[in-house]
């Protein structure tokens, strides 16, 4: 007996030792996920000190050793041949094996709210279940966490698509998958990465932010809240033991109870906090083999717009420069028409921010956006046809990244104007197909401003050689023209391709988002 109980002293003694020596991975690794095709794949993970691993796919097998701190990683082979299923085998002192390992495209699926809205939540949810068969279609979702600590990992697994498990899924990424599945006929991959009203400074590693010139109002502002917390947690505190007593009496009273006091601890863990989402959510998948990114956010940066011109593509190269295959393709969403239709010119925030989202493709290869001003609904922030939006998404993919053919993929761009007496005339790129007015002949949507700069509703005409021609008899000597430069601004431009004209203005007068930091 006493030996009995001696063998299970030092049996207990040895778990933890045990636990340690196991190899494991992050959860980006599992049945059912999808490897990227082409790309040497990075495999990772933790084993014991000095552990030697061995990772095997198919033929190819690839060994390493542990370092000191037990973090051991292999690149994969480029697997050329699009399919499966394979079997990943890790092996240690313990042997891990996923199963179901296809193939394929894989793109990560991030911003706010309108990139987190749901298959269920969106239009015709019920039908896009019920035919959601995509066998070789697969998803993951990442949990919403807010933290300055980087995270090794998060609570998730890889799900095959079907109607079961698509309704949780981003709407927008599953859209734009299911057209890639659809028109390449390969296996597709997707991360679901998004956080509802979301910054964009959160999704940046903060040390990063905080060395750059450029966004030290924004990281002194932080610094100053970061530094009042305690205090303002010490008073959070008893202020809910007060309100706590005060609930207690208004209820024995049968009145209404006063309002909770707000917790600071959500600033703190919250997604417009610099380098939260980055050391949340996107640090446990950076690293994973992608071909690319889709972006939807924006709203909560509007009133900074002219500031997002410079942290947008720096957010950009950031995810770029930490992934480390390359300047992979990054196509994001412009901000749709939202709030009540503007009934007189005037200044706009999410026009400005348009404005700075539509200058990344220019400071940034290998990007692109989908223009959507015709999309949104003045009374919904999260417009529900997701599918059109995710069209257009994936226009940009199958035509610049996949290189198929006959696929137009770029909105109207202004390019350039001329003045000549009372009017303007305007050159644009991307226009394939001619114009197409939408709803009427008439082109909508045009203002014009002199010398004052004070804007004015315009008269626009379609020219022969696709020019437009615009002109007011309010104004006699014209220096700029704006088109769709509105929160909800009426126009109706067209491509012959279907794809909307590009909200712009040919000024650079001041903003009104500038020097908000």
């Amino acid at each position: 007996m006493r030996r009995f109980q001696l063998f299970l002293a030092s049996l207990l003694i040895c778990l933890p030792t045990l636990a340690r020596a196991d190899v494991s991975l992050n959860n980006m690794f599992g049945d059912h996920m999808v490897l990227q095709q082409g790309i040497r794949n990075r495999v990772w993970g933790k084993a014991e000190p000095g552990e030697a691993v061995t990772v095997t796919l198919g033929a190819q097998t690839h060994s390493t050793q542990a370092g000191a701190d037990g973090q051991w990683q292999v690149f994969l082979d480029p697997v050329l041949a699009y399919g499966g299923p394979h079997t990943l085998t890790v092996k240690g002192k313990n042997t891990v094996a996923f199963n179901d390992v296809l193939i394929g495209e894989v793109w990560i699926c991030a911003g706010q709210s309108n990139m987190q809205w749901s298959v269920d939540q969106c239009r015709d949810a019920d039908l896009e279940r019920a035919t959601a068969k995509f066998p070789t279609i697969r998803l993951i979702n990442v949990p919403i966490k807010g933290t300055q600590e980087p995270q090794g990992n998060f609570d998730g697994k890889w799900q095959v698509c079907s109607p079961e498990t698509v309704g949780p899924f981003s709407a927008t990424g599953y859209y734009f998958g299911r057209q890639l599945q659809q028109t390449l006929g390969v296996p597709v991959g997707l991360i679901d990465n998004a956080w509802g009203g979301s910054a964009a400074e959160a999704w940046v590693k903060r040390e990063k932010l905080a060395a750059d010139e450029r966004f030290k109002p924004l990281e002194a502002r932080w610094a100053q809240l970061e530094a009042a917390f305690p205090a303002a947690k010490a008073d959070y505190e008893k202020k809910m033991e007060e309100w706590k007593a005060a609930a207690e009496k208004a209820k024995a009273e049968g009145k209404p109870a006063p309002n909770q006091p707000g917790n600071p601890e959500g600033n703190m863990a919250g997604n417009a906090r610099p380098g939260n989402i980055h050391a949340g959510m996107l640090a446990p998948s950076i690293g994973y083999g992608i071909r690319g990114a889709i972006w939807y956010q924006g709203e909560s940066n509007a009133s900074r717009a002219l500031q997002y011109r410079s942290l947008f593509p720096f957010m950009i190269k950031s995810w770029r420069d930490e992934w480390g295959v390359g300047e992979f393709p990054f196509y994001w969403v412009q901000l749709a028409d939202f709030t009540d239709e503007a009934k007189e010119p005037g200044d706009s925030d999410w026009a400005e921010l348009r404005e700075a989202q539509t200058m990344t493709m220019k400071a940034l290869p290998n990007t692109g956006e989908a223009v959507i001003i015709d999309l949104g609904e003045g009374k919904d922030i999260h417009p529900l046809n997701k599918q059109d939006v995710s069209k257009r998404l994936a226009r940009w993919a199958l035509a610049e990244t996949y290189k198929v053919q006959g696929i137009p993929c770029h909105s109207p761009l202004y390019r350039s104007m001329e003045k000549g007496g009372n009017k303007i005339v305007l050159s644009f790129d991307h226009v394939t197909g001619g114009w197409r007015p939408f709803d009427v002949n008439e082109p909508l949507g045009f203002t014009i401003a002199g010398e004052d700069r004070k804007f004015v509703r315009a008269k626009a005409q379609v020219l022969p050689d696709g020019r437009i021609e615009v002109s007011s008899e309010a104004v006699a000597a014209p220096v700029a023209v704006r088109y769709g430069w509105a929160n909800n601004p009426v126009c109706n431009m067209y491509s012959g391709a279907g794809l909307p004209l590009t909200p712009f203005r040919t000024d650079t007068f001041p903003g009104i988002t500038d020097g908000n930091h």
